[in-house]
């Protein structure tokens, strides 16, 4: 696994541009980032990974949690992700997936057609709201729902 995640990380590093850069020019290369002294004992890298590992185990179980409880769930599991990613090369094409993806959908969204209908589809939904809002106020007054006596 190391071995692997190693020769990749080497391949790459030696095709591309510059030591952060993959061959086109945006990626950093795959692999274990942790300092050289530390990759050159294979115990020690072992146990540094074990350490990531946890440490991001632990992040991304946090924000699972958050996800139904208040607070910032997705941020967090991809704060876990991306301590994986410093490590694992499974989590760094997870990382680059996902960053495609949101930069995709991102374009999509400032399309001026889409932009118009999301505008468009927003303004009826508040409208829709709003009038069953003043139904409601109209027929029960401001009176909260649990205390209607009708």
């Amino acid at each position: 696994m190391n071995a692997e995640s190693d020769e990749r990380s080497a391949g790459t590093a030696e095709s591309s541009n510059g030591p952060d850069e993959s061959s086109n020019g945006t990626e950093k290369p795959l692999g274990s980032r942790a300092p050289e002294f530390i990759k050159a004992r294979r115990t020690l890298h072992m146990s540094w990974q074990v350490g990531v590992f946890i440490v991001g185990l632990a992040v991304v179980a946090g924000g699972v949690i958050m996800l139904p409880l208040p607070g910032p769930g997705w941020l967090v599991i991809f704060g876990g992700m991306a301590i994986w990613a410093t490590e694992f090369v499974w989590a760094q094409l997870v990382l680059r997936w996902t960053k495609r993806k949101v930069t995709e959908a991102a374009q999509r969204a400032l399309d001026p057609k889409v932009r118009r209908r999301n505008i468009i589809l927003t303004t009826v939904g508040l409208v829709i709201i709003a009038v069953l809002l003043g139904i409601y106020l109209w027929k029960f007054g401001f009176v909260m729902p649990w205390r209607i006596d009708q």
